[in-house]
């Protein structure tokens, strides 16, 4: 039988009504009959989830019940409202001076990058503090997509809570799975946000104990379980604590943080017992690279002689330079900051994310000893990137060669800490690991932005060994497509090609027509399977994919697309008429007037196999008349191709060519040399 997490509650207080009457028992936790007690007198508490929390029990810390600081992380599956409900937030915290000026800063504040706002997502974490009723809260909003977990689990040390968004509608997702368990394995509280409670079709009861089970599933503590909940409708900007009750604004939101986010837990405040860990790293133009740490104990002040320590790094020695808080949407400079807040720092030309700041008066006699570092998960897919040298390269872009490639590649991982960049046996071609496709995509998208030229190679995974069975594994992605009934049949096609495992499938409750199948699928048969997966169901497919794990590894080849490219045959300016013939044989990528070069490819071919075409040849200019002189061949609009669809469509033997303005995607020429040796 299954218990709701109503009824649970219910079945709990019935069973401590009856319980000594000499003993006073406090508010019980209970999670599927484990039932957890602690008395007033402070006896000892016992339970038998095999959950242990990391560094948040109370004998461990002193509670300053004084401190009024809030550290939460705000943790979402992606599109489930989060970056809106914390742009409420922020317009109800008196952070704009009129609403003129609140019209200025626009929808979605706090999503300021340009790939935020086209792509509709969070890619980089971000700061911000708001005060409420003399309570200071630290807010950081992180991003809802898998591929960026790592910005997530960077800026979890920051915070002592977290906010978990989850739709209304759509409940827990598997990004929702992943960062919550991250927070929960820190030993953090969770404040339930049931946002978009504005939606015709809300369940707020369903999801409440979707988000019950997952707690168990993922063996929270009893305390954890007992979670408190909060609806909003971060659009509209109104909360409650019931779904049929909403306020005028966001107040029982804030409310609810005050009581259910406990204050910073600190050991000392004293200047000798300073630990700072960097979580993130900024760059201003005057003052150079900028750390933000939370202050974990201790204090420290401007000018402070401090030092920078690692486990494994050589100790860095300085001084603090320049000392600010968070405020607002920006920063304010202080003096002195004490054990509970967030600051940013200057001072050191070398700070590196996971480095512990620490005193160095006295030499650094009474310092604390350097935290641990910050571990995230590891890369799963990786990408060749270098120097473009197609005909057509030095065209366009103003940072051409192998030097300015490296570092920019290597200063993007000062701050990006779940990416790796790797030398290679070619001297102008690095290896850069990411988490998944889209993590590395938005990468070369930046730099092409900046001005870059890069040739970049297909995607592919990261094997590695199992020390135990000497095996080769590989990683697997747990992923939910949702998609109308008369679609499923093409999904489960689709997926058995590249040989996924089916876990679940059946009618999404609440949804009309919409069916939900669940797969557990290789990364590697991941590659270029969305586009697919859109074209089969006529884009109407919500796919949502995170790691699962590595698994022993298929043998043979996981079946890529079904159909060749159209080539060019020779380099040269394409026509009208070369089009018109060419156009016979498949789709086009080009239109007439653009450059091309030999082996560039140009379109996609109806059959298997690979296809060259003439697409630059004129029509011949003769005296002769022709019977047909007055009929034209309309020409069909060319695929307007995006780096993401490149980049999923680019097979193992070809490359896509990255320039400010185009995107050309052409056959390796390196293994088009080997082939005709062979």
């Amino acid at each position: 039988m299954k218990f709701s997490r109503h009824s649970i509650m219910a079945i709990s207080a019935m069973f401590l009504s009856t319980t000594n009457a000499f003993t006073t028992i406090a508010p019980s936790k209970i999670a599927f009959g484990v039932t957890r007690t602690s008395t007033v007198s402070k006896t000892t508490t016992t339970t038998n989830s095999p959950f242990t929390p990391l560094s948040m029990s109370d004998a461990e810390y002193t509670t300053s019940e004084d401190c009024n600081i809030r550290n939460i992380a705000v943790i979402a599956h992606v599109d489930h409202g989060k970056t809106t409900l914390v742009d409420a937030l922020i317009r109800q915290s008196a952070v704009f001076r009129d609403t003129q000026q609140a019209d200025e800063a626009g929808e979605r504040v706090m999503d300021s990058e340009d790939q935020e706002r086209e792509r509709g997502i969070t890619i980089l974490a971000k700061n911000l503090a708001v005060m409420r009723n003399g309570v200071k809260i630290n807010i950081m909003d992180t991003p809802g997509h898998a591929d960026f977990g790592g910005e997530v689990e960077r800026v979890l040390n920051m915070a002592d809570g977290v906010l978990l968004v989850v739709d209304s509608v759509e409940g827990p997702k598997p990004q929702t799975r992943f960062v919550l368990e991250k927070a929960l394995r820190r030993g953090m509280k969770a404040l339930v946000v049931v946002n978009k409670i504005d939606r015709p079709a809300a369940r707020p009861d369903y999801v409440v104990d979707k988000v019950f089970d997952l707690f168990v599933e993922l063996d929270a503590s009893d305390e954890q379980t007992d979670f408190s909940v909060v609806y909003a409708s971060g659009i509209n900007g109104v909360a409650g604590l019931e779904p049929d009750a909403l306020g005028d604004d966001m107040g029982p939101l804030f409310d609810t943080v005050m009581t259910a986010i406990d204050p910073p837990k600190i050991d000392s405040v004293e200047s000798d017992a300073l630990q700072a860990m960097v979580a993130n790293i900024d760059y201003d133009a005057f003052k150079g690279k900028m750390g933000v740490a939370r202050i974990t104990n201790g204090s420290v002040k401007n000018g402070q002689a401090v030092a920078l320590c690692h486990p494994v790094n050589k100790k860095k020695v300085g001084r603090i330079t320049n000392l600010f808080t968070f405020d607002n949407l920006g920063q304010k400079e202080v003096e002195k900051a004490a054990a509970g807040e967030i600051i940013m720092f200057s001072g050191f030309p070398d700070i590196e994310i996971g480095d512990t700041l620490v005193t160095n008066e006295n030499g650094g006699a009474n310092a604390a000893e350097p935290m641990e570092p910050i571990a995230v998960e590891q890369p799963t897919v990786r990408m060749t990137l270098g120097v473009n040298k197609s005909p057509l390269a030095g065209r366009e872009g103003k940072f051409l060669t192998s030097r300015m490639i490296r570092d920019r590649l290597y200063k993007e991982t000062d701050r990006n800490v779940a990416l790796n960049v790797e030398e290679t046996e070619s001297a102008d071609r690095y290896m850069v690991s990411g988490r998944g496709q889209l993590h590395l995509t938005v990468l070369i998208e930046t730099m092409r932005r900046e001005g870059f030229e890069l040739e970049v190679g297909p995607p592919s995974v990261i094997y590695k060994e199992n020390e135990e069975t000497g095996d080769v594994e590989e990683p697997w992605e747990s992923v939910e497509v949702r998609v109308p009934e008369e679609y499923v049949g093409g999904v489960v096609d689709l997926m058995n090609q590249r040989k996924g495992e089916l876990q679940d499938m059946g009618i999404e409750e609440g949804a009309e027509g919409m069916s939900v199948v669940k797969y557990l699928v290789p990364t590697r048969g991941m590659l270029g399977l969305r586009s697919n997966l859109l074209t089969a169901t006529r884009g109407t497919a919500i796919i949502d994919s995170v790691f699962d794990s590595y698994r022993l590894k298929i043998k043979g080849e996981i079946q890529g697309r079904d159909k060749g490219s159209l080539l060019a045959f020779a380099d040269g300016t394409c026509t009208s008429f070369g089009l018109e013939g060419a156009q016979d044989r498949g789709k086009l990528f080009i239109s007439p007037g653009e450059d091309v070069y030999k082996g560039m490819i140009v379109g996609i071919h109806q059959r298997p196999g690979d296809l060259e075409v003439n697409i630059c040849k004129a029509k011949a200019l003769t005296n002769m008349r022709s019977a047909n002189k007055g009929i034209t061949v309309g020409l069909t609009s060319a695929i307007e191709n995006s780096l993401d669809t490149c980049v999923e469509y680019i097979a193992a033997d070809e490359l896509l060519e990255v320039t400010p303005t185009k995107f050309r995607m052409a056959k390796n020429p390196e293994m088009q040399t080997k082939r005709k040796k062979k």
